[in-house]
């Protein structure tokens, strides 16, 4: 992917959005961020996987690879556009954290109200054979709701997806997955609204496309033959990550790992497709977990954690071939964080795909790689992920050291610091710099957006409906100007 002039992002989720339905939603408030990044004189907005979240928020453990996420759909469009009425519209007080339980059950009604319209007004047939991934999601998602989203423990021959048994589940679930296809219509075209509004306001769309996908889906289950599964649906090997200094028995992931010889003989036919609609949606995407294209680790199923994994070889150079034969451009960004060898690096250099640096990882020794001084242009510098903590958070939390290092790096206090990090990303000779929300806001630890390993209390953080203020784009937009950025 080429770029050729320096530019900058803000990552921010649409879930961390301020609306009165208690979860940011892809409606007014999505436009008035894209208004509020043009005036700042940002480009991009950088998002996370847009996929139906779990319960507990979780986007990189979908029930879907092609999905939106229903509870994302903007309720006021639904109602502007005359699929709800006024009372039917239900409202939360303003809160700063998305209770995702309450906002499933609280939007559920309205939603339902809304797709039975749609559905009894829109060709949802069409929609469907339009977009292969539809109906398969729209039946999975009706039988989870009957039989709990574990495929494998369904009636076996609904599991085995039997020609009859597949019928009999169509007729019997036949609202359900109408109402399910109907969201995905509504939010399909929530999503194109947004962004052709991006594009009026000369604001791209990056994506996040996890490099796997979750086992509790509806592509493993309507495509078993594409992972390593035995014959009831279990992964016999699952996905992580090695040992390392901040983990000693690794990480166990649990993602079923890819029959990528299978994958290969049909030309990668499953992973075009998600580039398709991924790139339908965004104007770049990142692919998580980018190291995996080269290897990933494979550890046995029903290990108790990852040390006892392996390296294994993953799909390489054939399947960036096959994307670019579909994306000639590529428009793609490495994830490549962590410890990466040079047959990765070789991979994603071939392709000639920028990498990230982290400036909150570039402080524990002199002259570290992620330091700016050491920055390239084809590279994309984040002041910090979703899985980091903010820079106020780190701050706090860092080694001693750390945080002396990059007070004295970048000339600064302890009050100014998280703000001269920021203004370092931006000055860096890298092309593109990405800065989260939160980070631009100046909070502390209780915004950070994931710990990585904990199950509970991701995912929730919002901003409140002032923060995108006119003040604040004006220093932004000064500080851009200022890097060649804006």
């Amino acid at each position: 992917m080429s770029r050729s002039t320096r530019q900058a992002g803000v990552l921010l989720h649409p879930t961390s959005l301020p609306g009165s339905s208690g979860i940011g939603e892809i409606g007014p408030a999505a436009r008035q961020f894209v208004e509020w990044l043009a005036a700042s004189g940002h480009a991009i907005w950088q998002l996370l996987p847009i996929h139906p979240a779990d319960q507990h928020g979780c986007m990189y453990a979908s029930s879907s690879a092609h999905a939106g996420d229903p509870l994302m759909v903007s309720l006021d469009d639904l109602l502007r556009d005359g699929w709800l009425k006024p009372s039917e519209r239900p409202y939360a007080q303003p809160t700063t954290r998305v209770d995702f339980r309450a906002v499933a059950a609280r939007k559920a009604i309205a939603l339902a109200l809304a797709a039975d319209r749609i559905a009894a007004d829109v060709d949802l047939d069409a929609f469907a054979a339009a977009h292969s991934w539809a109906e398969p999601f729209a039946l999975y998602d009706a039988l989870a709701q009957a039989h709990g989203p574990d495929w494998t423990r369904w009636p076996t021959a609904v599991r085995d997806r039997e020609d009859h048994a597949l019928e009999v589940a169509r007729d019997v679930h036949g609202r359900a997955i109408r109402r399910a296809l109907a969201l995905q219509w509504a939010f399909e075209g929530q999503w194109a609204a947004l962004r052709e509004h991006a594009r009026a306001h000369g604001v791209a769309l990056w994506g996040d496309l996890p490099y796997f996908v979750g086992h509790f889906s509806a592509d493993v289950w309507h495509d078993p033959a594409g992972w390593r599964l035995d014959a009831e649906g279990m992964p016999t090997v699952v996905s992580g990550v090695p040992p390392d200094a901040f983990s000693p028995t690794g990480q166990l992931w649990g993602h079923p790992l890819y029959d990528d010889a299978v994958r290969a003989e049909r030309g990668h036919r499953g992973w075009r497709d998600r580039m398709d609609t991924a790139l339908r949606r965004h104007d770049v995407v990142r692919i998580d977990h980018f190291r995996g294209v080269s290897a990933v680790w494979e550890i046995p199923a029903g290990a108790a954690d990852a040390s006892g994994g392996r390296w294994v070889d993953g799909p390489g150079k054939a399947l960036l071939a096959a994307l670019a034969e579909d994306h000639p451009t590529l428009p793609l960004i490495a994830e490549d964080l962590g410890v990466i060898t040079p047959d990765v690096e070789a991979l994603r250099d071939g392709f000639d795909l920028p990498g990230m640096a982290i400036l909150q990882f570039a402080f524990p020794s002199d002259d570290h790689i992620y330091q700016p001084h050491r920055h390239q242009r084809r590279l994309v510098v984040f002041t910090g992920t979703h899985d980091n903590d903010t820079l106020r958070g780190w701050q706090q939390h860092a080694s001693g050291a750390s945080v002396d290092r990059a007070r004295r790096y970048l000339a600064s206090n302890d009050a100014s610091l998280p703000w001269a990090m920021c203004r370092a990303a931006w000055q860096s000779v890298a092309e593109t710099a990405i800065v989260p929300m939160q980070d631009l806001l100046g909070l502390g630890p209780d915004a950070r957006m994931n710990v990585p390993g904990v199950q509970e209390g991701n995912w929730a953080w919002r901003m409140g409906a002032g923060a995108m203020s006119v003040a604040l784009a004006g220093r932004l937009r000064e500080q851009l100007v200022l890097a060649g950025r804006a």
